[in-house]
């Protein structure tokens, strides 16, 4: 009876079946045996629970699952997904993971640094080789008639080329090698040119004329070893200075005539002239003849030139000092400068190193304070191990240099000093700050022509004393920049 009555219309339904009815609309509640399906699903999506720093974040996976809010209220008891993922986050623990290690970016095979120690070195036996187009008249300080102009050309070439590498480096990076090519093209003949003049131009009583071809032959190398560099032909370089090496290493047995140096000599300057223009030719060939993007100003280059030169005036002051000052006895430094220049190749190997383990203690860090922690150990290892390595060449250099000043502590210790200048000022230059290292090298180098002019104490106290500031100044600079975040981007 109660069957037919619900098919009259409009006839309510029995109070028990309007029971049966309410009871089967609601959802049932879960037998305490079964299990939760709000742990299954924790469990399911726990590295996504774990890594979330905030419930909406495992939201945003629940509705990319396609879980409908009709969906979460049948299967898991809760209103919507925010409900869900709230309930989720609170049950797992957070556990961020670590990030994946990657590669380092500024990974470096150690042996092409050491082929770059040899082509900064051994040009030094071009010197030696053209030792005799120097002789004739002396100086006031008992150098060879023409050594100012000399010295004047090579400073001004050294300022050139640091300013053009950097230029042409730019060029490289927005353009590609056919736009590095065109920089230098101009650049490298201009800078010669310009080197050379500065060798006619300089004050003081004029050398022979081997004196002034020598400086010539100075200007052309390095304006083409800046090109080799630059575009990355080291080896090629290193093929071109096998006539100097040949002759440096017979001079270690015997003095060879004047008539077999200079064509060693010629042999290598027109070796590296003919290959540098070469490379030129080859590399704006191989890319599109269209115009170059117009690039930063010149200007932004000026700063490396005048670190080059502050350098350059350090370097020199270090190597002719003594003979300046007019010192009883004094000699040429020379296995500083050899010592300075093979510790070129384990300084640019070390800043790439610099660069890189910054990048891993950077990722280690949890902390502001950690991470300049970091980047103080970094640096301080870094400084370390370049300036262990250039002891170890100072050692070596004047065991095997006679003539020049014996290795005391304090010349070795001022040596230090410079190189530690040298270096940390690279390193401000890699992270893209030039102006404050160029200014504190430009500083030091006057600082250091001002005491010898006025004979204030010996030139290797001074250099101890202005370049321990000068470094000190860089690596406070360096250590504060290491320390920020932003400057690993």
């Amino acid at each position: 009876m109660s069957g037919l009555l619900r098919l009259v219309p409009g006839e309510p339904e029995p109070a028990h079946d309007l029971a049966v009815t309410a009871d089967t609309a609601r959802p049932r509640p879960r037998p305490r045996w079964a299990a939760d399906p709000v742990d299954q699903l924790a469990e399911e999506l726990a590295e996504v629970c774990a890594a979330a720093v905030h419930p909406d974040e495992i939201a945003a996976v629940l509705e990319a699952d396609g879980l409908t809010g009709e969906q979460i209220t049948e299967r898991y008891g809760r209103s919507d997904a925010f409900e869900l993922a709230a309930e989720l986050y609170a049950r797992v623990p957070r556990s961020h993971p670590e990030p994946a290690p990657r590669a380092d970016p500024w990974k470096a095979h150690p042996g092409r640094f050491a082929l770059r120690a040899l082509v900064f070195t051994l040009p030094g036996f071009g010197y030696a080789l053209g030792a005799p187009l120097m002789t004739g008249a002396r100086d006031g300080y008992g150098l060879p008639a023409g050594t100012a102009g000399l010295v004047s050309s090579a400073l001004f070439a050294w300022a050139w080329n640091q300013g053009l590498a950097h230029r042409a480096y730019v060029r490289l990076a927005a353009g590609g090698r056919p736009a590095a090519a065109r920089c230098l093209s101009w650049g490298a003949p201009l800078g010669a040119l310009l080197a050379t003049a500065a060798a006619l131009l300089a004050p003081g009583p004029a050398g022979p004329m081997g004196t002034t071809c020598f400086a010539a032959g100075q200007a052309l190398y390095l304006a083409a070893a800046t090109v080799l560099l630059v575009l990355g032909h080291e080896r090629l370089l290193l093929l071109t200075l096998a006539p100097t090496a040949a002759g440096g290493v017979l001079l270690l047995f015997l003095q060879p005539p004047s008539v077999l140096r200079v064509p060693l000599l010629l042999a290598t300057l027109g070796g590296v002239l003919g290959v540098a223009a070469h490379r030129i030719l080859r590399a704006r060939e191989d890319g599109a003849r269209g115009a170059a993007s117009p690039g930063p100003s010149p200007l932004a280059s000026l700063p490396y030139g005048l670190f080059g030169l502050g350098c350059g005036v350090l370097t020199t002051l270090a190597a002719l000092g003594d003979v300046l000052r007019r010192s009883p006895g004094a000699a040429t430094a020379g296995a500083a400068v050899i010592a300075l220049t093979l510790s070129m190749g384990a300084a640019e190997w070390l800043l790439y190193r610099c660069r890189g383990t910054a990048l891993k203690a950077l990722a280690r860090a949890t902390t502001t304070r950690g991470m300049l922690l970091g980047a103080v150990r970094v640096l301080a290892l870094c400084v370390a191990g370049y300036l262990a390595a250039l002891t170890v060449l100072a050692f070596a250099t004047a065991l095997l240099w006679e003539d020049g000043p014996p290795l005391t502590a304090p010349r070795l210790t001022a040596l230090l000093a410079l190189g530690a200048v040298l270096w940390t000022g690279l390193l401000l230059q890699a992270f893209g700050v030039a102006w404050t290292p160029a200014a504190l090298c430009l500083a030091a180098a006057g600082a250091e022509s001002a005491a010898l002019a006025l004979r204030i104490s010996t030139p290797a106290t001074v250099q101890l004393l202005v370049c321990t500031g000068a470094a000190a100044a860089l690596l406070t600079v360096a250590t504060a920049l290491l320390g920020r975040l932003t400057t690993h981007r």
